[in-house]
């Protein structure tokens, strides 16, 4: 088992900071103190606070439907508003929390700050020890599909050897963790964070696997050597070298020099730049100022996610093909019900740097696997300028920048192979 499992069998509950006030965000409250205790956890949402979400959304006051027959000024209203009449009807957040609470959840304090987890052992004692970060605006409802698929792998037609033990946390600002009341809580202290958390549940070694914000901050676990990591695996590679990130912040035109699977992600990020890149922006410089919306307007927060989750799932602009619209729900619902769209938003001013950039020679064993629908497809000539030791790459058939909530099953493969060299 893991250190500090003997902590009190108590549940916590995630409640509202003040009754019965919009104006309020919920907050995590304890009934014992934090310190180095791993604390077990239960979400229970007041009934109010769904009702109260619901209203909002049914109350909503829509903007006139845009005078373009496309996305190019951004979402719909033809798309939203019929997803947000289901949300503000139908949809049953309770179902979402009934299965996050069938799992083993914690909380316990890193650094002044709680923060949440899911810790699932697997059943087979020799499992490698792995920790799962998500992004924005993703959560750890990403990865539920998955965590049968790597904590018991014989059991979906793989093998036992290849099992792990699985710890997911909300990165700070996000879901059920606690909002940082101070800055500096940016990718090199969160990974600096998961060694503690890796340390404390009893593990000396082990693994990460990130996309997203969680590439980010896997790939800065292993920039700074934190201690007990021996690998990494990334579905979002930050490798464009420093000479095509100057060219492409330039906007000047793609050397002749690059190759064909080169120039397709230089022609990619170039796009991203000139037409998908204003959220960025905003929360890079202006996570404030955007976060009142976020925490105000449940609507407003819903088409903020819901454009960048149309363009990244790989489902040409309809995810709900892929994912379903309640999962799509069950992930924005989270980010609502936790009154964290503003929280979320200020990882990109802690980092603010551009996400997809190479930050230098990472000299641990990391594996990538490249989606076809991610935002850019990584060329392995960049990869293997940026990795010394780039064990694993593989280029997948199916999935986007959602990678473990778009294709669980490649999701969980790729994993399992790009780490068995680990083992």
């Amino acid at each position: 088992m893991f250190a500090g499992r003997s902590a009190s069998r108590r549940q916590f509950v995630f409640g509202a900071a003040v009754a019965g006030g919009l104006g309020a965000l919920p907050s995590v409250t304890f009934a014992q103190a934090g310190g180095s205790a791993i604390r077990p956890f239960k979400v229970a949402i007041p009934a109010g606070d769904i009702e109260a979400m619901k209203r909002r959304i049914a109350e909503t006051r829509w903007a006139d439907a845009q005078p373009v027959s496309d996305e190019s000024q951004g979402v719909r209203r033809q798309t939203l508003e019929p997803l947000m009449r289901y949300w503000a009807g139908d949809y049953d957040w309770r179902r979402v929390e009934a299965q996050l609470n069938a799992l083993p959840m914690f909380i316990t304090e890193i650094d002044g700050l709680d923060i949440h987890f899911l810790h699932v052992r697997s059943r087979h004692e020799k499992a490698m020890p792995m920790i799962l970060t998500h992004g924005w605006p993703g959560s750890i409802l990403e990865f539920m599909k998955v965590i049968d698929l790597l904590a018991d792998p014989a059991a979906h037609g793989g093998k036992a050897e290849d099992a792990f033990h699985l710890v997911i946390p909300s990165i700070p600002g996000f879901g059920f963790s606690a909002r940082p009341t101070t800055t500096g809580w940016g990718s090199d202290r969160i990974g600096r964070a998961w060694s503690t958390l890796m340390k404390r549940l009893g593990y000396d070694r082990y693994v990460s696997q990130g996309g997203d914000c969680g590439s980010v901050i896997s790939q800065r676990m292993a920039l700074q050597h934190v201690p007990g990591l021996a690998g990494i695996h990334l579905n979002m590679p930050a490798v464009v070298p420093a000479d095509i990130a100057r060219i492409l912040a330039a906007g000047d035109p793609a050397p002749a020099s690059l190759s064909t699977k080169e120039r397709g992600a230089f022609d990619q990020l170039e796009a991203f730049y000139r037409d998908n890149a204003g959220y960025a922006v905003m929360m890079n410089t202006r996570p404030q100022t955007i976060g009142y919306s976020l925490v105000d307007s449940p609507v407003g927060m819903a088409a903020w996610m819901y454009e960048k989750i149309a363009q990244w799932v790989y489902a040409d602009g309809q995810p709900e093909r892929v994912l379903g619209r309640d999962a799509i729900l069950d992930d924005i619902s989270l980010y609502w019900l936790t009154g964290t769209g503003a929280s979320a938003a200020r990882i990109y001013w802690e980092d603010h740097s551009n996400n997809f950039n190479a930050r230098g020679i990472i000299d641990i064993p990391v594996a990538v696997s490249v989606f076809p629908g991610e935002i850019f497809r990584a060329p392995r000539t960049w990869a293997e300028r940026c990795y010394k030791n780039l064990f694993y790459f593989n280029e997948v058939s199916n999935g986007g920048h959602f990678a473990a909530w778009e294709q669980p099953q490649l999701f969980a493969e790729e994993v399992r192979a790009a780490f068995r060299p680990l083992r």
